[in-house]
């Protein structure tokens, strides 16, 4: 089984249906906690450290094989909690991929939510100096967008997200930080590649869950 912790619904529908085609009969469980976001916004992401252990706690209660943070804002902090099982943030094998394609060019980080932009350019910081690159990281972040996704407007949300990275250029690669990003891809050109995370993500936790060896981390 594999245990996901989400900040909105929104996730479910995406991570079930990355399971139907990736990985039919794995198990998933799914904790929704929005709370958590909103106070780790508040306060930052330690305030919730208590919190995010008891979801990992009962879901090894309840047989999982590893626990998948699809929060970005979160990710880093819940990927150090100590458990008996794998705990991995879902955008990891993201900025993993986006380096390995940059090397060491320029990496465009784009967000929707302030609180991403830090945690996500130091994600992708640390996988390029693990994989020995040195690209230049420059962040942006999309107006107006996360007004649009609180209010359940997704589609507006998404076109805002492609709006603001159509004008890009000059960059090796564009790092969507938040999973919810991930449908903007469509309504953007080929150029520059645009890395997301719900995939590559769910591909490396379903391993982990399963007990299979996956690629070499870093």
């Amino acid at each position: 089984m594999l245990a996901l912790l989400h900040t909105s619904p929104v996730h479910v529908p995406v991570f079930d249906a990355l399971r139907d085609r990736q990985r039919p009969g794995l198990t998933l469980r799914h904790t929704v906690a929005p709370e958590l976001l909103d106070r780790a916004r508040r306060e930052g992401p330690d305030a919730v450290a208590d919190e995010i252990a008891e979801v990992v706690r009962r879901a090894v209660d309840e047989g999982a094989g590893a626990v998948l943070c699809t929060c970005s804002t979160l990710g880093a902090l819940a990927e150090t909690l100590p458990a008996p099982v794998p705990v991995l943030r879902v955008d990891r094998p993201m900025a993993e991929a986006a380096v390995a394609r940059a090397g060491d060019g320029r990496i465009t980080v784009a967000a929707a939510l302030a609180s991403t932009l830090g945690p996500t350019a130091d994600l992708v910081t640390e996988a390029a100096r693990r994989a020995g690159h040195r690209p230049r990281i420059t962040t942006l972040l999309v107006p107006g967008a996360w007004d649009l996704f609180e209010a359940g407007d997704t589609d507006g949300y998404h076109r805002a997200v492609a709006a603001a990275l159509t004008p890009v250029t000059g960059t090796d690669a564009v790092v969507l930080a938040q999973a919810s990003m991930e449908p903007a891809r469509a309504l953007l050109p080929a150029e520059p590649p645009v890395f997301a995370s719900p995939g590559p993500g769910f591909a490396a936790a379903a391993l982990a869950a399963t007990g299979e060896p996956g690629p070499p981390n870093g």
